[in-house]
């Protein structure tokens, strides 16, 4: 009997202790939150979508407008493109759109079915002024809407250029860990992320062309806007997006798409990697690629080779 109330004493301990220390964990990110609201005021212009706020950074001018679009989880889109985009817009207007859930935008819970993604981007470019045709520059997951666009909107879409972007064949075989996401969006809602050292420090930030204050920024977003519950529901509803953008077709438009060596996080070996967005391009009539020897997050390591084969692509 005692041995028992021994044993009931100590996790009682046990579980005060552990709430004590998720309390202290939480009121540390709640207070560096605040320290932080400077960090996180917009860079971009905010526009309304859908009731909510909408972030889009518009830069340099020009008949060409490219639109780029982050992958799932990208939590800062802006600064993410930074280093190539910084290199087109002398010649071209470039555009970023921050999804809902993502950088300066606002956190929906909402569904991320395929047709409402892309019409929260259409959304987003005509409050900011923007007209069609566009450029699509997708990063990995978007690659499903910039496909999907050009097969609803073919007037819309003029040419994609593809940021190692994933193509439906990828959700065949990807295993997504639902259960280990909603984890990571709960660790990172109460804190943890800010003790576990250089987890802000992304692709961008190491390996781009940011400048310290920039990086501040991107990190300070980092804590605000990590596996958001919108990101969540995105990767939820992708492999159904995926089959949707598959049973419609091939889109048939000018298409560059630039693939990476598959690590960096894709869970695929090189050789699969590459071999599926080949296959894909092969389709097109007017399709081109150019493979690269760098990890997923193509545009933060090789952004001068890749503004020069664009602009290439684009005008020559």
């Amino acid at each position: 009997m005692r041995k028992r109330k021994r044993v009931i004493n100590i996790i009682c301990i046990v579980i005060v202790a552990v709430l004590i220390l998720l309390s202290i964990i939480y009121i540390n990110h709640q207070i560096h939150l605040k320290e932080e609201t400077d960090l996180r005021l917009p860079l971009g212009q905010m526009v309304e979508v859908d009731g909510h706020n909408m972030s889009i950074y518009v830069e340099g001018s020009g008949d060409t407008t490219l639109v780029f679009m982050s992958g799932g989880g990208t939590c800062s889109p802006i600064l993410d493109f930074k280093s190539l985009y910084s290199l087109l817009s002398d010649k071209v207007q470039i555009a970023v759109v921050e999804k809902f859930g993502y950088g300066f935008s606002d956190v929906v819970d909402k569904n991320r079915d395929i047709d409402s993604i892309l019409e929260d981007t259409r959304s987003a470019l005509a409050a900011a002024g923007l007209n069609a045709p566009y450029v699509l520059c997708p990063h990995s997951m978007s690659g499903l809407e910039a496909l999907y666009w050009a097969q609803k909107y073919p007037e819309e879409v003029s040419a994609i250029i593809g940021l190692d972007m994933a193509v439906p064949e990828y959700y065949d075989s990807m295993n997504l860990n639902i259960p280990i996401m909603h984890i990571a969006g709960w660790a990172a809602n109460i804190g943890v992320t800010r003790f576990i050292p250089g987890i802000s420090d992304s692709d961008a930030i190491k390996y781009g062309t940011l400048s310290d204050a920039e990086k501040e920024i991107y990190r300070a977003i980092f804590y605000n806007r990590t596996s958001t519950v919108t990101m969540l529901n995105e990767v939820e509803q992708v492999k159904k997006n995926a089959q949707k953008v598959n049973s419609i077709g091939v889109p048939q438009l000018p298409m560059l798409l630039f693939i990476s060596d598959g690590s960096g996080g894709t869970g695929f070996d090189k050789e699969t990697w590459r071999k599926i967005p080949i296959e894909y391009i092969s389709q097109i009539d007017e399709g081109e690629y150019i493979e690269l020897n760098c990890p997923h997050y193509v545009h933060d390591y090789e952004y001068k080779t890749i503004s020069e084969n664009i602009l290439a692509f684009l005008f020559e």
